[in-house]
């Protein structure tokens, strides 16, 4: 197919246009008069000799910053740390950067880790500490300096550049389709979770690494998604997609490299702390062992369940998971490590190669569906992982408008945990809860669908095969592939009798 006939391409065959390509955005674009005409596509390409200066990209930088300043101003209510009358749940504005900051011990000047023990992974609590350490010894010699408020937005000015460059990211592996970095730029859920905890610190990493593997640089491409995984864990999942397709094209070297220096730099960060300081480093791992069903999670709409059906004076099936945490971090992991099979037999057994960020993408999903720990701002790890594998605006907004829902139901509860009276009944929270795990899920079942009908895949209308993919994109499968997949038969087909 010529490009000059795919929708939504201009006619340079190179950019692509929502109003035109995408159904719930035309139907949308009605409203103000219909799809993008002519001259307006001139944002895309030279007019009179000259570029315009407000394209695309551009556009879409300056709504990542809009959201972020608006963002800014969210928590603003919450900046003095003066958290008088619950005015961090009533306001919306609770942050961990800030409560952190007494919590761990920064404000007095302690080293993470050395001094204190790090709920988080080493590279969150080394990035805590090269923030927190100088306001304090600012703050130290000047009373007069508010050094929460200092450290809180020093880190939102760093983490903000952070969700900018991701942006940027998803601009370079998506040259042809700008406007899909909108839904990041845009999203409320980064309006609403950007500074609640560093997760971005991992997410710019790992969106970094990721453009490294599709540049073909694979060992810059597993240093940084081994470094995002030393501030999280979960951008250590997405070496598991790649290996896998790289498994079908035949391209295992270039995994194996990536999937080496990944662990030599997770390794090589971690090493300082866990040698020097073993109990302090291993607070992150003892805390997930040992934590319980957390609020909005999986298990955690099953309690409830428990309480309606079933005889009250005996433990329903989450409760009692609840009372015996080994078990239920047994099933959890187990769930995710089926959930991670069931990946890989889908990527082996779909009838075109899938892309790298589908596949990215349902993993890191899993993780959240089946974990016991479901944080608000996890949100933000599908994010950019949506924006690459599946760019539709109508269910990233139904997914979206969930995540506002649980926002608010998450404040209503931790205000009524706060003050001992309820906001909502606990109905309405597991409502939520059930509303955003549901939308996840659908997300996860569209992804799958266009695996295995790529023609409804709308990256494919732009790029023949996958822009993420680096050693990946265009590589024929492997010839041991077909064998696998080809159904055995009893006989060999017996050539025709010749005609005389």
């Amino acid at each position: 197919m010529s490009t000059q006939s795919t929708p939504g391409i201009d006619d340079a065959g190179t950019t692509d246009h929502p109003s035109r390509s995408d159904g719930f955005v035309r139907g949308i674009s009605g409203l103000i008069g219909g799809p993008l005409g002519d001259h307006a596509t001139a944002l895309d390409r030279p007019a009179g000799g000259e570029r315009r200066f407000w394209t695309a990209v551009r556009i879409v930088l300056a709504l990542a910053c809009l959201t972020l300043a608006l963002h800014w101003v969210q928590k603003s209510p919450c900046q003095d740390g003066a958290w008088q009358n619950n005015v961090q749940y009533t306001r919306f504005c609770y942050t961990d950067v800030l409560a952190l900051y007494y919590a761990e011990g920064l404000n007095e000047g302690k080293v993470p880790y050395r001094d204190h023990p790090v709920e988080y992974p080493v590279l969150t609590g080394y990035f805590m500490g090269a923030l927190g350490l100088p306001v304090h010894a600012l703050g130290d010699g000047d009373p007069s300096i508010n050094q929460g408020q200092w450290f809180y937005n020093l880190n939102a000015l760093v983490l903000g550049a952070l969700a900018v460059a991701t942006v940027a990211v998803i601009l370079a592996l998506r040259r042809r389709r700008p406007w899909d970095a909108a839904l990041f730029a845009l999203a409320p859920a980064l309006l609403l979770t950007a500074t609640v905890n560093w997760d971005l610190l991992a997410i710019g990493l790992a969106a970094f690494g990721l453009l490294a593997w599709a540049r073909r640089r694979p060992a810059v491409a597993g240093v940084l998604l081994g470094l995002a995984g030393a501030a999280k864990l979960w951008p250590l999942f997405l070496l598991g997609p790649i290996l896998v397709l790289a498994l079908r094209a035949e391209r295992v070297r270039a995994a194996l490299i990536a999937i080496g220096t990944a662990i030599a730099a997770v390794v090589l960060v971690n090493l300082p702390a866990a040698r020097a300081y073993p109990e302090n480093w291993d607070r992150f791992f003892e805390l997930n062992t040992t934590r319980p069903i957390d609020w909005g999670t999986l298990w955690y709409i099953g309690r409830y369940l428990d309480g309606k059906v079933g005889d009250p004076s005996r433990l329903g099936p989450f409760e009692w998971l609840n009372v015996n945490i080994s078990t239920l971090n047994t099933i959890s992991y187990a769930l995710f490590a089926l959930a991670c099979l069931g990946v890989a037999v889908l990527a082996l057994r779909a009838p075109r190669r899938p892309r790298l960020a589908q596949l990215a993408f349902l993993v890191v999903a899993a993780f959240l569906i089946f974990s016991k720990v479901w944080s608000q701002q996890f949100v933000l790890w599908l994010l950019p992982l949506v924006v690459l594998a599946r760019p539709k605006w109508g269910a990233f907004l139904a997914w979206q408008i969930a995540e506002v829902c649980y926002f608010v139901a998450f404040y209503g509860e931790l205000l009524g945990a706060a003050t001992s009276r309820p906001v909502f009944p606990e109905g309405v929270f597991v409502l939520a809860s059930t509303l955003r795990l549901t939308t996840v899920v659908v997300l996860c079942v569209l992804v799958v669908r266009e695996i295995l009908d790529p023609e409804r895949d709308a990256v494919r209308a732009n790029y023949p095969d996958d822009p993420d993919g680096g050693v990946l994109d265009g590589a024929p499968d492997a010839p041991w592939l077909d064998r696998w997949r080809r159904p055995a038969t009893t006989s060999e087909p017996q050539p025709e009798p010749a005609t005389t």
